[in-house]
């Protein structure tokens, strides 16, 4: 049966695939068959462990902080796979498998309580689609966040035009993600938005993203005051996401994932 108690078997396959169709990519001058075959391995054996961990919880595993660390992990392979398929940066691979890495590590040396209860506001049709394609956006968006730091020592205009598309398609996803949420907070609360911190975050994530979307339309602004606009967002991202739960303001915050009750 799988369940959190051998998630280091997973762990410990997924990292090896994931590494070893990194050293496949860093190796090939071109796209590389046998790298995205490993990369894919990974992806899959994660998939393997998330759904068996589904069926023995009987309930989505999204409600803790480890279990949104799970799922991040596993887009973050699927935006590096696909980035590494669609431009060809051998490196990406081997920087996205680095950051899975570091959130399955995480995992592993700080599980937390994965057991079958859903408080109420939990219970709703809004839970999975609002959880999964903000996890899905932040992946994206940590690719980009990949990208920005490489262009800050390799200054090349695609890494710019990369970006791009990795933005719109992130933002795309965090809007449709907050869409959704202001969905679930009306029927789980009875207003679509409160000012709660995690919100205010996400809105201050929101905004970096637009920011740098329509500094992009204007192509006024310099290579490296963009990268730059990227990375900060991206730390406003990790703001939003875990680093609301050490604030003393978020204390009594609705979204707080490590609650039990």
């Amino acid at each position: 049966m799988i369940n959190w108690d051998n998630f280091y078997v997973f762990a410990a396959v997924s990292i090896c695939l994931w590494l070893i169709g990194a050293v496949f990519a860093l190796r090939s001058s071109t796209r590389s068959k046998t790298a995205i075959g490993f990369t894919s391995g990974g992806i899959i054996v994660l998939a393997v462990f998330i759904t068996g961990l589904w069926l023995f919880l009987q309930r989505p595993p999204l409600r803790t902080m480890g279990e949104t660390r799970l799922w991040y992990s596993f887009f973050m392979g699927i935006a590096g796979l696909l980035t590494y398929i669609r431009w060809q940066y051998r490196w990406i691979l081997s920087f996205s498998a680095l950051l899975a890495t570091v959130f399955v590590i995480i995992n592993l040396m700080k599980p937390e309580i994965h057991d079958q209860s859903l408080m109420p506001a939990l219970q709703s049709i809004w839970f999975i689609p609002h959880v999964t394609v903000y996890m899905f956006s932040y992946s994206v968006l940590g690719c980009a966040f990949i990208i920005a730091l490489t262009g800050l020592f390799r200054h090349k205009e695609e890494y710019l035009h990369t970006a791009d598309n990795l933005v719109y398609a992130g933002i795309a996803f965090l809007s449709i993600g907050m869409l959704l949420g202001s969905l679930w907070a009306k029927e789980a609360w009875g207003n679509y938005w409160s000012w709660d911190p995690k919100e205010t975050w996400a809105v201050i994530t929101w905004a970096g993203y637009l920011l740098y979307v329509h500094l992009r339309l204007f192509r006024k602004t310099g290579r490296k005051t963009l990268y730059v606009l990227l990375i900060m967002s991206f730390l406003a991202l990790q703001m939003c996401w875990y680093g609301v739960n050490y604030l003393p303001a978020a204390q009594q915050s609705v979204h707080l994932y490590n609650r039990n009750n």
